[in-house]
């Protein structure tokens, strides 16, 4: 059976940077109120009506299929994590076909919606089509266009100083050697589903959780995803901080602890570890609870902000573009996210 590894990788981030100071323009905030609860620093924003999660995905995925030393039209399988898709339907998955012109090769696409795991959850899907020999190429791009959806108000402050745009992408190729993912760890807990969570829009037609957002319930058939009171009170993410920050360091550890436990790896096997970028202080404290040194983990959040799906694919190509992942390191991806969701994956870096 042949194990998987990636064999390129690359990302794409937006040239539009804006600082925590620019955002002074719009909400009552500031520089230190940004860093202090989150780290960052300045994130990019996509160019509107010429960037999309599509656009950004393919450049990403350009990138690594040439350093994967292929040509696009010798992958099999596509497969894109995003929870901001450039339509309602169809997803991403095939718009990054036709965007990369690979549509005559009738190559399957996967969408995953998982939001901040999404990419652990497409390595996971990734690496078990090539262990069951049904793909070689597997093109995993993980890619979010967040400023087209945030509260750029006071009053949404909370999660619109967080969020940022980007892409990553890595090709995942069969091997025989003993070498890349070792294991792949997935979880869920929809109890708190709705406490990190973009309600509308949605086909709860505007009542959900006996919440009435100006939809009439009867037995007719039909409505619409969008209500006139959805529009007036605007279609944003909302989130409970507190309960994701307590919930994010104790599942992180768990998850990065059980990948180890399958391996018979220990946390000082570690060379690096790359946690979805959500927030510095939930890194930092994830790292202090693993005992790990700076040097074994990768942060650049404080210059990208969160980029939900894209941002492990960011951060790893980043750091191995430095030279800070090099042949036979063990590398620990982990996430945690809405749903909530989490996962890891260890790696023996090929």
């Amino acid at each position: 059976m042949p194990n998987s590894k990636i064999g390129g990788l690359g990302y794409y981030v937006p040239s539009n940077v804006y600082t925590n100071h620019d955002l002074t323009q719009y909400m009552d905030t500031s520089d230190e109120w940004i860093q202090e609860r989150t780290g960052i620093v300045e994130r990019r924003y996509a160019t509107k009506h010429k960037e999309t999660p599509t656009t950004m995905g393919a450049a990403a995925a350009r990138i690594a299929i040439e350093r994967a030393g292929i040509t696009k039209e010798e992958v099999d399988f596509i497969i894109f994590a995003t929870l901001s898709p450039d339509y309602f339907f169809p997803g991403c998955g095939v718009l990054l076909q036709r965007e990369l012109d690979i549509t005559k090769t009738e190559i399957g696409a996967l969408d995953i919606r998982n939001q901040c795991s999404g990419f652990i959850y497409g390595l996971s899907v990734a690496d078990q089509f090539i262990k069951s020999g049904m793909y070689n190429n597997i093109l995993l791009v993980g890619a979010e266009m967040h400023s087209m959806g945030l509260d750029y108000s006071t009053a949404g402050r909370n999660v619109s100083v967080i969020f940022g745009d980007g892409a990553g992408a890595v090709l995942l190729q069969a091997t025989d050697k003993e070498e890349g993912i070792l294991t792949t760890h997935l979880h869920s807990d929809g109890t708190y589903a709705e406490e990190l969570a973009m309600i509308n829009f949605g086909s709860h037609g505007g009542y959900h959780d006996d919440k009435d957002y100006g939809f009439s319930v009867t037995d007719k058939p039909g409505g619409t995803f969008v209500t006139t009171k959805m529009v007036e009170d605007g279609a944003y993410p909302q989130m409970n901080g507190q309960l994701v920050f307590k919930k994010a360091i104790v599942k992180f550890v768990e998850v990065i602890n059980e990948a180890l436990t399958k391996t018979g790896l220990e946390k000082s096997d570690i060379d690096m570890l790359i946690p979805h970028q959500a927030n510095l202080r939930i890194s930092q404290f994830v790292q202090k609870s693993m005992g790990l040194s700076d040097d074994q983990v990768y942060n650049n959040i404080q210059k990208y902000g969160n980029t939900t799906a894209a941002s492990i694919p960011i951060a790893l190509c980043e750091a191995w573009e430095a030279g800070k992942i090099n042949s036979g390191d063990l590398v620990c991806l982990a996430a945690f996210g809405s749903g909530f969701t989490w996962g890891s994956t260890l790696i023996r870096w090929a």
